[in-house]
């Protein structure tokens, strides 16, 4: 049957899903996003946004939903079935098209996420300025489910997890899911609860939104694996959840607890964050009979050196001496070659979490040079590609704008579109060898502030980056003009030429701003060597 579908989709309007749109699809499919049959069509689209329900009326706090761009929106009609792939071309599900709406992403971000600001929440900025332009909704038939080849032994679908808790006679589970490794203190309160509660546990590590390249992604994997270790065996269990998170506030609070309901829990731990809020508290209480799972806040914990255990803070007096520490400190820490304390976390976890924080003296990074033509971005990335090969720590690869157009983009023309599409692939490109524990070296102009950015969170994700802003004034650039760009520009000869006819938006955030009026290219590059070492990441 699912041959026959796939040969009655081959005529069908495909879509390729996003990383995102796979993790909903998946949990679509399968079962978690129940009472979800589909992608949200514009009537529940706009009930949730206002009142967390569906046009139903039954309880869902996020909008799911399938955007595309304006011209696939354009390509189709309602009614129509679409097909929809993965990126290899998968067929993963037909989709019966209900509504194609352009979406007030303002007013969703509102309803949401409480602001528009697309630099104060990662969710705004993917909604601004990766989401489609257009929504499509309908109900799903599915083909088969994305594939996943590693870690099938803790992969189970919301029905697979309660057929298990059936076998093994769980009646009673409690939920604690988490999209970061696991360490002591969040061991500690998880176990003391469910022990206290009489509860099996159920521990979900988001695994969602994560290329199957990313080491990172395997090592927070493994942490779950070894802290499952600190658990009592027989009542405890570790799954992946695939999961595209939006961070959404309490809406993400409930709508995390109705994905583990879905899972068959009876119990979910609401996010100390969440927890400690009387405002959410409120709120989440007023959902208590629509959710239908028991919710228990998680309190605050702080080490007590003296017990050798952690306490909820509440019950610490003002004499009580006590430590803590946040994920973020603690990474902080690995990357400056800092001890971390036995009481933050157990060694067999932190074995693993050290793989995806090295020193910085032994992390890859991406050196990003931008400016305008002339400003003398590549003669200074020549001489620092020297110096750096010089010292010899690690491999350097040189990215320059124009080789990379004259060798890998031919095709690409100057348009605004065609220089993001540039940039983006040096940004690739420099993030693969980031990850390996290279340095690559970017020269180019990248004109705009959202495409440097998205390089950035790429980048960042695998490895060190630093953005430097080659400042050399316009005038400057023009009066060298090698190449006649500036002259042809004037004259009407090019369009669109950077600094000319098109817009340079200067760094508002680059870690190092030079400018080469006056001061050699060798001096320059010396200022980064100096920067690198300030930043840790050479060492004599």
């Amino acid at each position: 049957m699912i041959e026959s579908l796939k040969e009655q989709t081959k005529k069908l309007t495909s879509w390729d899903l996003t990383d995102r749109q796979i993790c909903d699809i998946e949990m679509l499919l399968n079962g978690a996003f129940s009472p979800l049959e589909g992608f949200l069509n514009e009537a529940d689209y706009h009930t949730v946004l206002n009142d967390m329900k569906l046009a139903n009326n039954q309880l869902w706090p996020v909008p799911i939903t399938l955007d595309v761009s304006k011209s696939f929106a354009n390509s189709i009609a309602l009614n129509e079935n679409i097909a929809l792939r993965d990126p290899e071309g998968v067929l993963i599900a037909t989709m019966e098209i209900e509504s194609i709406w352009q979406p007030d992403k303002e007013q969703e971000a509102n309803a949401i996420f409480g602001q528009t600001n697309p630099n104060y929440h990662p969710a705004i900025h993917y909604l601004f300025h990766k989401a489609g332009e257009f929504y499509i909704g309908g109900k799903l038939k599915k083909s088969e489910l994305p594939i996943h080849y590693d870690f099938l032994d803790i992969r189970r679908s919301p029905n697979e997890m309660k057929r298990y808790f059936e076998k093994l006679g769980w009646a009673k589970v409690v939920a604690f899911q988490s999209s970061e490794p696991i360490h002591r203190e969040q061991q500690e309160y998880s176990s003391f609860i469910a022990k206290k509660m009489g509860l099996n546990l159920l521990i979900q590590a988001v695994a969602g939104m994560m290329s199957t390249s990313d080491m990172k992604y395997y090592t927070k994997i493994r942490c779950f694996k070894a802290i499952l270790k600190k658990y009592p065996e027989q009542t405890s269990k570790l799954n992946l959840l695939h999961f595209a998170e939006r961070l959404a506030g309490v809406r993400e609070e409930i709508w995390n607890a109705l994905v583990n309901k879905n899972y068959g829990c009876t119990h979910y731990i609401v996010h100390t964050q969440h927890a400690l809020n009387i405002e959410t508290r409120k709120i989440l209480n007023e959902y208590k009979a629509e959710l239908d799972i028991q919710l228990i806040y998680q309190e605050e914990m702080v080490y007590i050196p003296d017990q050798q255990k952690y306490i909820e803070k509440s019950k610490v007096t003002d004499a009580t001496k006590y430590f803590s520490m946040t994920n973020k400190e603690a990474v902080q820490r690995l990357q400056e070659s800092l001890n971390i304390p036995d009481w933050y976390s157990y060694p067999e976890v932190m074995q693993e979490f050290k793989k995806s924080f090295p020193p910085r003296h032994q992390q890859g990074f991406t050196l990003f040079f931008t400016g305008l033509s002339g400003s003398g971005k590549s003669t200074i990335a020549q001489a620092l590609m020297v110096k750096l090969n010089e010292i010899g720590t690690r491999p350097v690869t040189l990215l320059d704008g124009d080789l990379v157009r004259k060798n890998l983009s031919t095709e690409l023309t100057f348009s605004k579109e065609h220089r993001n599409i540039n940039v983006r692939r040096i940004g690739y490109v420099a993030s693969e060898i980031t990850k390996n524990g290279g340095i690559a070296i970017c020269a180019l102009i990248a004109p705009y502030h959202n495409m440097r950015k998205d390089v950035r969170e790429l980048i960042e994700a695998v490895g060190g980056f630093i953005e430097i802003h080659v400042s050399t004034p316009l005038e400057v650039c023009e009066r060298r003009d090698r190449k006649g760009l500036y002259a042809k520009a004037r004259a009407g000869l090019i369009k669109d030429f950077t600094g000319v006819n098109d817009t340079y938006e200067i760094p508002q955030h680059a870690e190092l701003v030079i400018d080469s009026t006056t001061t050699k290219s060798h001096i320059l590059a010396q200022e980064v060597i100096l920067l690198l070492e300030q930043k840790g990441y050479l060492v004599n």
